[in-house]
């Protein structure tokens, strides 16, 4: 029973983990505006100068970028919550019903990794290199630690309860 409550209380912590960015960017949308068209637009990219994507300046599809990201980050929370949720009822279920109410709670995880894996570090880091930039490799750092303990959590839910 102790493991599929600390399982309960991880997923609960990526979703709001999740939610407590969605909250920020809000508060923030101007600031996160511009960090995403400062990413997206390449600026300050001395390192590699040569870009192998052009540069993204258009404030439709810079807003687009960080809706993107908002909607990400709230589906981690939803999926994430809801997943908690569907564990806390099957708490004390056997096992196959618990491992079978896990499905919002992997869904969740595995959305950190989409958002913060696939669109930090793949998107951002390879396809616009945003680790040249103060601004980007603080946000390319944090995508990272976010990313590696979100899948660290979801190889711990999907392990399998008796």
């Amino acid at each position: 029973m102790e493991i599929r409550i600390l399982k309960i209380v991880l997923v609960v912590f990526v979703g709001l983990q999740g939610w407590f960015y969605v909250a920020g960017n809000l508060a923030n949308w101007n600031s996160a505006m511009t960090a995403v068209s400062y990413v997206v637009g390449m600026h300050g990219h001395e390192i590699y100068s040569n870009p192998i994507f052009p540069a993204i300046t258009h404030s439709a599809a810079i807003t687009i970028a960080l809706v993107c990201i908002v909607l990400g980050e709230f589906l981690i929370g939803a999926f994430c919550l809801k997943g908690a949720w569907d564990l806390w009822t099957t708490r004390k279920a056997n096992g196959l019903e618990y491992n079978a109410a896990k499905k919002y709670a992997i869904l969740g995880a595995g959305m950190a990794l989409v958002v913060w894996f696939g669109g930090f570090i793949v998107v951002g880091g390879g396809l616009f290199q945003m680790w040249q930039t103060k601004v980007g490799i603080a946000s390319f750092e944090g995508a990272f630690m976010y990313g590696a303990v979100s899948g660290l959590i979801l190889l711990f839910v999907n392990s399998s309860d008796a």
